[in-house]
């Protein structure tokens, strides 16, 4: 069990079930200490407004204990990179996860995939490459892993893509781990929550990446401190209220 969760979907995201409020009841059952709400980008047909990003501003940033981070779930728009997230919702947010999805940027081969990706990275403004184990859209798992690690972003092991999403995932997710350990790079666990319920489920990140033997002082949830200190790098920004976290 980490006590942190980088990836989850609210109301706000209209395949997805939970509030906010539910989410922050889930993580004090189960003794998570942060979490990010990452509903996805506006150019994913059921995602909110950009106004819903940028308003992130109002929330507290710790409700009855548990620190909310600020976040998306931005959509990898093309070859050059680009990401659905710019403008003012880049000020109101902590953390942009980015990833490939179908109805914004459709499969095309290994090659456009890989250099799609490895742009995004490139830009600057990607923390956390979402579900590159996506069989649907293969990649160079090795040059992805090195970029990764050269552009200090992080790749997620995504537990519901061994669950019910992107089936086919383990083999790629199992390889990506070794080749980011090998990189000297990082990994980041999202639960991928479109309900509260499966909130903090690492099970599946744990297994391949003990298989793996891929060391813990390089996954991001493992600690609050550890998860803030590197967003605090990538941003040069420090969020007063985390002080103690």
């Amino acid at each position: 069990m980490y006590p942190v969760d980088l990836h989850m979907h609210t109301v706000a995201s209209t395949h997805a079930y939970s509030t906010l409020h539910d989410y922050v009841a889930q993580a004090k059952k189960n003794g998570l200490k942060l979490f990010a709400i990452t509903d996805h980008g506006p150019d994913m047909a059921d995602a909110p407004h950009y106004w819903h990003f940028v308003n992130m501003r109002i929330w507290p940033r710790v409700i009855d204990g548990v620190g909310v981070l600020r976040g998306i779930e931005a959509n990898i728009k093309n070859q050059q990179g680009e990401i659905d997230c710019s403008g003012p919702m880049l000020d109101a947010l902590d953390l942009i996860v980015a990833g490939f999805h179908e109805p914004v940027y459709a499969p095309r081969d290994k090659k456009h995939h890989t250099e799609a990706m490895i742009a995004a990275m490139a830009g600057g403004l990607v923390h956390i490459i979402s579900h590159p184990g996506n069989p649907k859209f293969p990649v160079d798992i090795r040059a992805i892993a090195e970029a990764a690690a050269h552009y200090d972003v992080a790749l997620e092991i995504n537990n519901s893509s061994f669950t019910h999403s992107r089936l086919g995932s383990e083999p790629n997710c199992r390889a990506i781990a070794e080749a980011v350990r090998d990189a000297g790079g990082k990994l980041a666990f999202g639960s991928d929550s479109h309900t509260a319920f499966t909130l903090g489920n690492f099970e599946h990140c744990l297994r391949i990446t003990s298989e793996v033997d891929f060391p813990e002082d390089r996954v991001l949830n493992v600690t609050p401190r550890r998860l803030l200190d590197f967003l605090e790098l990538r941003t040069g920004k420090t969020i007063a209220e985390f002080a103690d976290f």
